[in-house]
């Protein structure tokens, strides 16, 4: 359900001088999903009801806490547009973020599907072919091409069986190590460990905390229901674990100076200098202020960093083909090599 665009909707409509009612009847016109359109018209009936727009979202269970709280400050306060448009503005930073990560990731995993998908394709319908000629002729394998005939052969076989089990079982390893919630922290330590993918989580994590808590504070939000909305925007388990501690923290009445102190290994996490910025602008009373700053300065680093991921990718996943390509040549080569040289004497 695309709530962004009904957010977006809403705060132009209301910082109009619209009201919420009518606004929520513009947009539900111009809906053309039925479920949007069911959407809309629930909110609108508990808005009429006398419900505040705050209950009528909660709801609804589409929204966040952190869209709950911005929503029922705003309305407390009077500045219901402007908070909307903070949450809108979220939600676009949010699926950019998703974006980015996407595309430095898409190019290797296409290319290293694709070429399992070849390589699977050769051994499973030309391997068996070349084993039979290779028998009939008598003669003796090198090692490289036993392995690839035996690769072949059991594909021929049970092919039917274990492409379609090893496809599962590399969906299923996949989700146990990035979603399934006991073991996800797994995959997230594995991701960890690479530098490439370690350096872009790093900082689109950094670059998520300062926008979201320096829009959050800006309007008006305590700082330790921002961690709690942060911790749950996050989807790497590193990060939570330490916004969970930082919020522990922040109620029992620490600094963010204190805060950091007391987490081990935080500068694998949030890089020193962010560290000092922060506990800086918290001193002179210009936090939001400069988190938004460092979110600024980390969104250009993360742009950067994901164009140089796919450059840097590029002659590995080079490498790995040719490797793949050479062993191929090699196991169907070698033995020809062999029979010309029996010919010969």
């Amino acid at each position: 359900m695309n709530t962004n665009y009904f957010l977006e909707q809403l705060s132009m409509l209301a910082s109009s001088g619209m009201t919420v009612s009518h606004a929520l009847g513009a947009i539900e016109g111009e809906m053309k999903s039925r479920s949007m359109r069911a959407f809309v018209a629930g909110i609108s009936q508990d808005i009429e009801s006398g419900e505040p727009l705050w209950k009528a979202f909660e709801k609804t269970k589409s929204f966040g806490e952190h869209v709950i709280s911005l929503v029922r400050i705003g309305e407390e306060s009077g500045t219901l547009s402007q908070n909307i448009r903070v949450i809108a503005l979220q939600q676009e930073k949010e699926r950019m973020f998703r974006s980015k990560i996407r595309s430095a990731f898409l190019y290797p995993v296409f290319v290293l599907v694709l070429m399992v998908v070849v390589g699977v394709g050769i051994a499973w319908f030309i391997l068996p072919k070349l084993a039979l000629v290779f028998s009939q002729l008598h003669l003796i394998l090198p090692p490289v091409t036993r392995v690839a005939i035996a690769v072949g052969l059991f594909l021929q076989n049970y092919g039917a069986v274990a492409v379609p089990a090893g496809v599962l079982a590399a969906f299923g390893l996949w989700y146990i190590l990035f979603y399934f919630p006991q073991t996800k922290n797994i995959g997230h330590t594995l991701l960890f460990v690479l530098p490439g993918p370690r350096s872009i989580i790093r900082q689109e994590e950094i670059a998520r905390f300062s926008y979201m808590l320096g829009t959050l504070l800006q309007a008006g939000m305590p700082v330790v229901a921002c961690l709690q909305s942060i911790e749950g925007a996050t989807v790497f388990t590193p990060y939570a674990r330490l916004y969970a501690n930082m919020k522990k923290h922040i109620e029992e009445g620490d600094s963010f100076q204190k805060s950091f102190s007391r987490e081990h290994h935080l500068a694998s996490l949030v890089p020193m200098s962010v560290q000092q910025m922060i506990v800086a602008a918290e001193q002179s009373g210009q936090l939001s202020q400069v988190l938004l700053h460092i979110s600024g300065y980390y969104e250009e680093k993360l742009d950067t960093a994901t164009k140089n991921l796919a450059v840097i990718l590029e002659p590995i996943l080079l490498v790995v083909v040719w490797l793949g390509v050479v062993a191929v040549a090699l196991s169907v080569i070698l033995p020809i090599y062999q029979l010309v040289g029996q010919l010969n004497q």
